[in-house]
């Protein structure tokens, strides 16, 4: 399908490159041309060839720019939102989250996942990094809904086997459009240690990265150095977990090894910052991560711990804390975490075709509304979308060149009622029956 996107003002996420007026032009699944207005107007009689658009949209002066990445979440705990709490990370997990997750089937996973992608939509998200029970059925229910989505499994001591993460991460990384498939565990604390050097052995075999939680709590941080007489990170990498690269969720207690070992390594902090201060978990480090080039990332957790799938809000924390965190209202810059939302994000996904707007990247695009009150008037785009953006500034959600959200309506070939209502069932039947 060819689709033209005019008359709109374009932040490509491009290093240095400002916000500008002009087209973005996709074919099928990819990029096919961005322009400005004034090579338009140069070139448009002599070099343009004539092309029949199946759909022209008028942008209106409004923002195209990449989506969002959701680098950190598990999708199917919607069926948590607001029950799971007012309590701290242990008992929340092992009170409220773990015996109700144990209850869990695949099609429950599969139909709560579909509510966690409206969502996404709506807050301009086009790729999610997904830790959760039964992969396969988050990844059903993504491709059934156009998200594009990388799986990471939750692999512990309770849940899965490397023997079946070995088999969905060649299943899914076998060519697909919307689907991928990382290495990945829960975290130190839920792993034995010969688990945890089977995951890092399937590391070395396929040269991967591997992620997991890594210094959520200053509690996990203390007992793993009880166990093992050092932090959590320099324990995995002690293990040969991070060979190949990959990430730690959270990363909000960090000692100056940590941090060492994760720019040595190049990994990539993906910070969560409503769920942490939900959780009274502390306060990333961003502005010392940014200080050492560690690149940063930004996710929303799941929606038992934060409760908002909403990325405005995650970019808002990420540099409120910051400055609250450092003393200093200078500490994180705006742009700093616009990039942490899209361009770190899809990096961290290893989603590089999904970074920028450019020819040939992915067509995984949104498009902002500036003609409300919140964005005006427009004296700073990137900072208007991060200090007072939210999401009713989202007017049009396009993944893999398929627009599947646009002006309050969804288009994934469903009724939005049946999936609010079958997921309100399996509630009734897990939590109140």
């Amino acid at each position: 399908m060819n689709i033209r996107l005019y008359n709109a003002r374009i932040l490509t996420m491009e290093k240095d490159r400002p916000v500008f007026s002009g087209e973005v032009w996709v074919k099928n699944d990819k990029i096919a041309y961005v322009a400005e207005q004034e090579e338009l107007r140069f070139s448009w009689n002599s070099e343009i060839p004539r092309i029949v658009w199946d759909v022209e949209i008028d942008c209106r002066g409004d923002l195209l720019m990449p989506g969002f990445k959701n680098a950190h979440t598990h999708s199917a705990m919607t069926f948590l939102r607001s029950y799971a709490d007012d309590v701290p990370l242990k008992q929340w997990l092992n009170e409220k989250v773990f015996p109700l997750e144990e209850k869990l089937t695949k099609e429950d996973i599969y139909h709560l996942t579909r509510l966690a992608v409206l969502e996404y939509l709506t807050s301009g998200i086009t790729s999610v990094f997904d830790m959760y029970l039964i992969p396969d059925a988050a990844a059903e229910a993504c491709l059934d809904m156009g998200m594009r989505c990388v799986l990471t499994s939750g692999l512990n001591n309770f849940v899965s086997s490397p023997e079946q993460m070995e088999e969905e991460y060649l299943k899914w990384n076998k060519k697909n459009s919307l689907i991928s498939y990382q290495l990945g565990f829960h975290a130190e604390y839920t792993c034995s240690k010969e688990l945890i050097y089977r995951v890092a052995q399937l590391a070395h075999k396929f040269h991967a990265p591997v992620y997991t939680h890594l210094a959520e709590t200053r509690r996990e941080v203390e007992e793993c150095k009880e166990r093992h007489g050092m932090t959590p990170a320099m324990f995995l990498d002690m293990m040969g977990i991070f060979e190949y690269g990959g990430g730690g969720y959270h990363c909000v207690h960090m000692t100056k090894q940590d941090l060492e070992i994760f720019r040595r390594r190049r990994l990539y902090a993906i910070t969560n910052p409503a769920s942490n201060m939900k959780l009274a978990s502390g306060i990333a480090p961003t502005a010392e991560l940014e200080k050492r080039k560690i690149p940063v990332a930004i996710g929303t957790d799941g929606a038992a711990s934060n409760n908002c799938l909403d990325m405005f809000r995650e970019m808002f924390l990420v540099t409120g804390l910051s400055k609250l965190r450092e003393e200093d209202a200078a500490s994180m810059d705006a742009m700093k975490v616009l990039k942490m939302a899209t361009v770190n994000g899809a990096r961290a996904m290893r989603l590089s075709k999904a970074d920028v707007l450019a020819k040939g990247k992915l067509a995984d695009l949104i498009l902002i509304d500036l003609h409300q009150p919140n964005m005006q008037p427009v004296h700073n785009i990137p900072k208007n979308l991060v200090y007072s953006g939210s999401k009713s500034n989202v007017r049009m959600t396009m993944i893999n060149g398929k627009i599947l959200y646009r002006n309050g309506e969804f288009n994934i070939g469903g009724s939005t009622e049946d999936i609010y209502a079958r997921c309100n069932s399996i509630v009734r039947r897990i939590i109140y029956a």
